[in-house]
């Protein structure tokens, strides 16, 4: 059974990762084109509709390969987690299905608008158009959290005669107050990837001195989006989601910081090693009191370490947990120091001068990919050993009739195809950046 779990786990990280890397970028990209048709209105000028024309293309582009890869995660939950689909999908159908029905088809109308229908819907219904696709986008993006929220901190359900879960309270569900937390702090990492996306292409090409106008709107538009975003994902959207980690997984929270003895003046530690086997800390390098202060307001307050809770709670795999949340923090911290440079120099009027800044902001745009990976690895690591927390344990949500070896084989499977989906659209994109703003024209 431990090798079942494993790899019935392993396949849907696998899948759910690589599948997140596209509509990070598209709820980004949807906020991006919003911005880019707005000023286009209101200033009447060509390069901002220039500007979210090409980026309404990289949507397109991206939106495609985001309902490929996420088709296999549905299927997943009938065929990996079939006895977690029968006892909780009473309560987790219900955002499941409006994502599909309501928010997908919703953006996927729109996008289809917006590529081939300027000409005819013409300035303001185009703009509208753009609206309408971030707000489906988003929607999606919300239900999506909703689902996962209630994994994290169940509210609203009731537990039938069967010892399934059931939907008691819709309102509770929804406006479950992880959800609101969780989706603050979801969508402004996916606004740091489309904004570092739209300023690396900025400065690629104003390190080639082509298309230098478009080079302009990118590059302002990315940067003051990017520190927006990258400032907001740390607070109040990061703070919020410490918070109600800290008061409804305090274990997943001691994990996180590797923080082995309960007691007041918790540090917070910016580098160090955990070792789960002595129960400690190897090199840290602590902020006295921070910790505290973070999950409860006070430097003096009391924060529970892994030793106040069974063995059998912990998560299950607190050296990646640990990890995962240092490289999301640390990456954050230094996006809003790179941003902030941008900015600067952007207000100075020499940021199209700056060849150093200029360099880090095209090479720096795989890493909001990364923090992003790795916030949700800290959000589904932490809540293990539990899929609902609490409730149902993850051992107890697989499917026994599938056996590790058909799981191992459909996992080879999926990194095949994904590996020339991802070329795939690499190649398309360096296409259309290849192209140029103008690309091949209205539509």
């Amino acid at each position: 059974m431990g090798g079942l779990l494993f790899w019935h786990r392993f396949q849907f990280g696998f899948t759910a990762t690589f599948h997140y890397l596209f509509p990070q970028l598209t709820m980004g990209l949807a906020l991006v084109i919003v911005v880019l048709k707005g000023l286009a209105l209101w200033r009447g000028e060509e390069r901002h509709a220039g500007a979210a024309r090409f980026w309404i293309r990289i949507f397109g582009l991206t939106f495609g390969v985001g309902v490929v890869t996420g088709i296999p995660l549905e299927f997943q939950f009938g065929t990996n987690w079939a006895r977690f689909s029968r006892d909780a999908g009473g309560v987790i159908g219900q955002t499941l299905a409006m994502e599909g029905m309501f928010a997908f088809f919703l953006e996927s109308t729109f996008l289809g608008l917006l590529v081939w229908g300027e000409r005819r819907l013409g300035p303001r219904l185009h703009a509208l158009a753009a609206l309408a696709l971030f707000l489906g986008s988003w929607l999606s993006g919300y239900f999506i959290v909703a689902t996962n929220a209630f994994m994290q901190h169940p509210v609203g359900y009731r537990v039938a005669g069967d010892g399934s879960l059931q939907l008691a309270d819709f309102g509770a569900f929804v406006v479950n107050r992880w959800a609101l937390v969780q989706y603050a702090h979801t969508m402004t990492g996916a606004v740091v990837t489309g904004a570092f996306v739209v300023a690396a292409v900025g400065a690629f090409w104003t390190l080639k001195g082509i298309h230098l106008e478009q080079a302009r709107v990118y590059l302002r538009t990315g940067v003051l989006l990017g520190l927006l975003g990258s400032c907001a994902a740390a607070f109040p959207t990061g703070d919020q989601q410490g918070k109600v980690v800290a008061r409804h997984q305090p274990v997943t929270l001691a994990a996180m910081e590797g923080r082995w003895r309960s007691g007041p003046y918790a540090e917070v530690n910016l580098i160090g090693q955990p070792d789960v086997e002595r129960q400690r800390l190897d090199n840290p390098v602590p902020l006295p009191g921070i910790l505290s202060f973070i999950a409860y307001g006070s430097f003096s307050s009391d924060v529970r370490g892994l030793d106040a809770f069974p063995r059998d709670q912990w998560p299950t795999e607190l050296e990646l947990l640990y990890y995962g949340f240092h490289i999301m923090v640390g990456l954050g911290t230094l996006f809003i120091a790179l941003m902030a440079l941008a900015a600067l120099q952007l207000a100075r009027g020499r940021l199209e001068r700056s060849r150093p800044v200029l360099w880090c902001l095209m090479l720096a745009f795989p890493f909001p990919f990364i923090a992003n990976s790795a916030g949700w690895m800290v959000a589904e690591l932490g809540r293990q050993p539990w899929l609902v927390y609490g409730l149902l344990r993850t051992a107890g949500g697989t499917s026994n009739l599938v056996h590790p070896g058909q799981t191992v084989f459909t996992t080879l499977g999926f990194a095949g195809l994904y590996l020339v989906l991802g070329l795939l659209y690499l190649f398309l994109v360096a296409g259309e950046v290849a192209n140029g703003p103008q690309g091949h024209g209205r539509a």
